[in-house]
């Protein structure tokens, strides 16, 4: 695979290079230590493999992988462990190396790039479309693993700051995303939005008084704006 290397520091990129000398199937075509130079080399020649330092003056990683229309497989390589969460909602991301990096593990990322080497690349908005409409799962990222969930299981969807925790038969689960995103993958005919921070599932609701509902022990404050959508989805006698 040709690849290139992209890290404001020359150590960090050296490291990497020579971390590719180990495996024969890498060819390291160049070195860029900032993400303009390596966009004016890509608009001039296609890379199989991209390895990306999150963290760059002016220019971060991920800002970097918007700008491409086409990304190839890209591997990033970072001191801070706080954005892998975000960086899976890159299907074009195969992995998430902290540095230091042993060849080992760098080994397997490569071989999780290689496997992915056949198969087209979609962009993060089609990942969530596929998550959307996969059945009655939802799969959750939480600390680097995908976590399946039986919609119909959730009961209620709480926002809180830059989390959301979903509330479970048997688990809940705190996420790293906005109630807008899981709101769009959720089924309408079960769910609904009754309050700025909350969705509940309408089918688990044991009581309704004023301006709250009653959802397993959780009393859920209903919004003047939603409460006559909520009454409109009840099947009232």
């Amino acid at each position: 695979m040709n690849c290139i290397v992209i890290d404001d520091e020359a150590t960090a990129r050296m490291i990497i290079s020579q971390l590719c000398s180990h495996v024969p199937s890498l060819n390291v075509l160049e070195e860029f230590p900032n993400a303009m130079q390596a966009i004016k080399y890509l608009n001039q020649k296609e890379v199989d493999l991209i390895f990306l330092d999150i963290h760059m003056p002016d220019f971060t990683g991920f800002d970097f992988i918007e700008t491409l229309k086409n990304p190839p497989k890209i591997i990033l390589t970072t001191s801070d462990p706080n954005f892998a969460i975000q960086a899976f909602e890159y299907d074009c991301i195969v992995d998430y190396l902290v540095k230091p990096i042993t060849l080992e593990r760098f080994q397997k990322a490569i071989d999780k790039a290689e496997s992915k080497q056949n198969k087209p690349a979609t962009t993060a908005s089609n990942a969530e479309k596929v998550e959307s409409t996969s059945g009655n799962d939802l799969y959750v990222n939480i600390d680097r693993r995908l976590i399946k969930i039986d919609i119909p299981s959730i009961y209620l969807v709480e926002a809180k700051g830059d989390y959301i925790q979903v509330k479970t038969e048997d688990k809940n689960y705190t996420v790293h995303s906005t109630l807008k995103k899981i709101e769009d993958k959720l089924p309408d005919s079960l769910f609904l939005k009754v309050h700025r921070s909350y969705i509940i599932n309408i089918q688990k609701i044991i009581d309704i008084e004023d301006n709250s509902v009653l959802i397993k022990k959780d009393v859920i404050p209903v919004s003047r704006s939603n409460r006559p959508e909520l009454m409109k989805r009840l099947n009232l006698l």
